[in-house]
């Protein structure tokens, strides 16, 4: 939800962290925000350029193989997704939103590694646009924080 209660935020160094970046490029312009948002609070938390890897694929669809690629490289302490699904006149919204979510899920639990999962799923454009940088300064966050409790877990 938009604006909700977050709880309280936590203070997070992600100096010694590396992210990987999975963007969707359909809906370019919406998820490029999305990036750029995410990338931006990456670096206010201390991940260095140089430890984020930034990639791109089509859709929200191919967005988990790429996940499960980084995933099985072992390089990475926490990956984001980034999308952006537009309900349509057809089924397709459901599918896509489903199974990327699924797959996203997926891939997180069974190689252990967090995913901060931004792939939005809005019914317009509109939706869409207000979302965007929140949700993905969101995404670098939670990418930070989940990747330090993982590390502490264990």
């Amino acid at each position: 939800m938009q604006d909700a209660d977050k709880g309280t935020e936590l203070k997070l160094d992600g100096t010694y962290l590396r992210v990987g970046i999975v963007q969707a490029r359909f809906n370019a312009a919406l998820t490029d925000k999305l990036a750029e948002s995410c990338k931006t609070e990456l670096l206010a938390l201390g991940v260095t350029e140089r430890h984020i890897r930034h990639v791109t694929v089509p859709g929200a669809l191919e967005v988990p193989i790429a996940l499960q690629a980084m995933a099985d490289s072992g390089d990475y302490e926490a990956l984001v997704a980034l999308g952006c699904i537009i309900r349509g006149e057809t089924y397709h919204f459901e599918l896509v939103a489903n199974e990327s979510g699924a797959g996203v899920t997926r891939i997180s639990l069974d190689h252990q590694i967090p995913i901060a999962n931004a792939i939005l799923t809005v019914e317009n454009e509109a939706q869409a646009w207000a979302r965007a940088e929140e949700k993905g300064r969101d995404a670098g966050r939670v990418a930070v924080e989940m990747a330090l409790l993982l590390k502490e877990l264990q």
